[in-house]
């Protein structure tokens, strides 16, 4: 089984149900539209409207479509097709018309700079580009000097003269499927690591890992027929398409919403009865303080049919599970942990029913294998902290093109991850902190998620980081980057106060008041932080030694 047979299994048996919704909140226009409407809406030139609407048979018949222009284009198996676009309702079905091509998809970070696009498309070799129109001016910069891409498809009003119109040319193709037999072993899609330790890896997976992911996120939330999933993260990373995958395996709608302000995500809870909401931390934590300040009246909205809360693609702090289920103690909870190497979400969770486990990963998921291990691949006794490694049919077959990165990561059929872990006596894995991360002070292993966690307990502090920075005597000292929320001032003897309760040898050395930077997934970028601090530190560092 591949994954288009699920979309084709949909079209089939729910055809004329809604699959997918948009929903564009900064958009005060009200009208409700489905895909044909807005291809009328774009010729017109026109705004977009605030919802659109897409039933699972035209986004079948949308991605047989695209499919076909790929095909008609002469695209050979394996060619890759790369997406920049920004979450919209035209991203799956090009994405899966891809597949149905016998294409590799190729999403791409849509933060990516002029000149990440190109060491992304030249990494993957891709030849196809499909972008939309918030790229314009990058792709303007890099337009003339884009290697193996042959063709660029635009999707959005006013083509740029070196692309085509992507909506305009699928008009013209079939509807039906094409003539191309898929098995579960041949390459699907080529995702890249998050960069937040440089620039990306590309990771290569096969239809296999994909249906793995989608059966695994199933049985995780039990998404059935009436489930509504409303999707905030980007749908490039692996994390917000597989939590879709749900959906796509239960023939439930999804709602896409563009925008991330508290009132926007109640607001479409509210509407579209929304049943399941996968948030970051970053999201959570606003949404609770516009809670408790009072900026949200939630006698305004109905959520009484939301029933499941789930984070994932970082660590996440127990204290703001604890404050959510105060305020929302109807809800179940999970977190789920994955990497893109793991295709996305699922190969550890901790499920809905250990909710007494918060500040845990979990246990493998469903399917998966775990185990942590020293640095000779041997398990370590149960308490102790290692490195965790995963295996099971969604781990990645390599990293392109990088024979000696993959070599690093894939040992006898087990991934490691990176991330430094403990179990506990029940078994349930803690994750202690990425082994990039770890700081040595001393001699001592400090591990900042540890710290990050307590110090987010403080009631002044919206988010935090904590790095190692140079140091003459002991080689690193931590240091806490911290961001104070909104309308509060807090000084430096405040935080160090209340770091007495920590043992001296972790309490940080070092105090900054400033934002914390996090990528779209939500993970804290460390390399900038580190570049930004670790400069002054490691000048003082070399004067004093």
């Amino acid at each position: 089984m591949v994954i288009t047979d699920f979309l084709e299994r949909n079209a089939r048996l729910y055809g004329a149900e809604t699959a997918l919704v948009e929903l564009n909140p900064s958009e005060e226009r009200d009208r409700i539209t489905t895909w044909w409407d807005f291809n009328l809406i774009e010729s017109a030139g026109t705004d977009v409207p605030y919802r659109r609407e897409l039933t699972w048979k035209d986004f079948d018949r949308r991605a047989n479509r695209f499919a076909n222009l790929l095909l008609s284009r002469g695209l050979k198996r394996g060619t890759k097709v790369a997406v920049l676009l920004m979450n919209c309702i035209e991203w799956l079905p090009i994405y899966f018309g891809i597949l149905k091509a016998g294409c590799i998809a190729v999403p791409m970070n849509f933060r990516y700079s002029s000149d990440e696009i190109k060491y992304c498309l030249d990494l993957a070799d891709v030849e196809v580009l499909v972008f939309g129109p918030e790229f314009v001016s990058r792709m303007d910069a890099i337009a003339d000097n884009l290697g193996n891409v042959k063709t660029l498809f635009f999707v959005g009003k006013d083509a740029p003269a070196y692309s085509e119109d992507c909506l305009a040319l699928t008009g013209y193709c079939s509807s039906s499927a094409p003539p191309v037999a898929l098995e579960e072993d041949d390459y699907a899609a080529i995702y890249f690591s998050s960069g937040t330790t440089g620039f990306p890896k590309a990771i290569l997976h096969n239809h296999k890992a994909l249906v793995c992911s989608c059966k695994t996120e199933q049985n995780h939330h039990g998404q059935k027929r009436d489930d509504v999933f409303l999707c905030i993260p980007p749908l490039y990373h692996t994390g917000a398409k597989m939590h879709w995958f749900g959906s796509l395996l239960s023939g439930s709608r999804a709602v896409l919403l563009r925008g991330v302000k508290p009132e926007w995500i109640l607001r479409a809870v509210t509407e579209e009865k929304c049943t399941i909401v996968w948030l970051l931390v970053p999201w959570a934590q606003d949404l609770l303080d516009a809670i408790a300040s009072g900026k949200l009246d939630m006698e305004k909205y109905q959520l009484s049919q939301w029933r499941l809360m789930h984070i994932g693609a970082q660590p996440v702090p127990p204290s703001l599970i604890k404050r959510w289920l105060e305020v929302f103690p109807h809800h179940q909870y999970d977190t789920n942990y994955g990497l893109s190497e793991s295709i996305g979400p699922g190969c550890v969770h901790l499920g809905v029913e250990n909710v007494h486990k918060v500040g845990a990963i979990g246990k493998a998921g469903y399917n998966w294998e775990t185990k942590i291990v020293d640095e000779n691949g041997k398990e370590v006794e149960r308490g102790d902290v290692g490195e965790l490694i995963v295996r099971g049919d969604g781990v990645m077959l390599c990293y392109y093109k990088n024979e000696e990165a993959t070599n690093d990561v894939l040992k006898d059929g087990w991934l490691y991850t990176g991330d430094m872990a403990r179990e506990d006596e029940d078994g349930f894995i803690f994750l202690v902190d990425r082994k990039k991360d770890v700081v040595i002070s001393g001699g001592e292993n400090l591990y900042p998620v540890q710290i990050e966690d307590f110090l987010r307990a403080y009631d002044k502090i919206k988010d935090v980081a904590v790095i190692g920075l140079p140091d003459a005597r002991l080689g690193e000292i931590c240091a806490a980057i911290i961001e104070i929320k909104e309308d509060m001032t807090c000084t430096e003897d405040e935080i160090n106060e209340f770091c007495g309760q920590l043992p001296r040898y972790k309490r940080p050395r070092k105090i900054f008041f400033d934002k914390v930077p996090r990528n779209p997934t939500g993970k804290i970028e460390k390399p900038v932080l580190r570049e930004k601090y670790c400069k002054g530190s490691l000048v003082e560092a070399q004067i004093t030694g």
